[in-house]
């Protein structure tokens, strides 16, 4: 019974079914599946396929955010009755994403939000143009665990470089991953200034951000 719910669950998320989501997620309180169990066989699944149907290019950013929606609302559901810390634990990790300082460039940015969003990770959105000095002052506040940023231009790309400097000048460059990207960013200059992960798309963003996660 409980596999026939979980199936319920991953198909209704792959797709993009948000009411089937939520009774699925009703159905498997009520048979008092482990919630942890129902996001790591149900939920997560469904999204690391609708992760793989988007870099095939047979899912769009509509599909993407009606699965996103799915997921969310599902795990609220899930995680109800659950306390904060228990409900932390079933976070992939907290991450900022924001376009960097002098950018306003800010689709990729949405993207790889709302991808890192519907695979479990708790996301901060500071938008477009963020200063250095606010994204470092944000990483401490809220004790995140990764930071990322996109630079569309090739002049605001030393941004990135920047954010990791101003991250070791305070002393939390150890306990915060960072990962970059945007269209004239490389792997090689991602290597360069000291960051932890690159990703060239919203997909394969999401593969390296699990990936630094553990």
């Amino acid at each position: 019974m409980s596999k026939e719910i979980l199936a319920k669950l991953q198909r209704a998320v792959e797709e993009q079914d948000v009411e089937a989501a939520e009774a699925a997620a009703r159905e498997a309180v009520a048979a008092g599946i482990d919630p942890f169990v129902a996001i790591n066989e149900g939920l997560s699944p469904a999204m690391q396929t609708i992760s793989d149907l988007f870099d095939d290019g047979e899912l769009y950013v509509p599909q993407i955010l009606f699965a996103a929606e799915a997921f969310m609302n599902a795990m609220a559901i899930l995680t109800e009755k659950l306390s904060a810390e228990e409900v932390s634990k079933t976070k992939r990790g907290k991450v900022i994403v924001h376009t960097v300082q002098g950018d306003i460039h800010d689709i990729g940015k949405n993207i790889v939000g709302t991808m890192l969003t519907a695979n479990g990770f708790e996301v901060i959105d500071l938008g477009r143009d963020v200063p250095i000095d606010v994204v470092v002052e944000k990483a401490k506040e809220l004790g995140v665990d990764m930071v990322t940023g996109s630079a569309l231009m090739t002049t605001t790309m030393p941004s990135q470089r920047d954010i990791v400097k101003a991250l070791d000048e305070e002393g939390i460059r150890g306990k915060v991953k960072c990962m970059f990207g945007g269209a004239p960013v490389t792997k090689e200059w991602v290597d360069q200034i000291g960051a932890d992960g690159y990703a060239s798309n919203a997909s394969e963003a999401v593969i390296v951000a699990k990936e630094l996660m553990g």
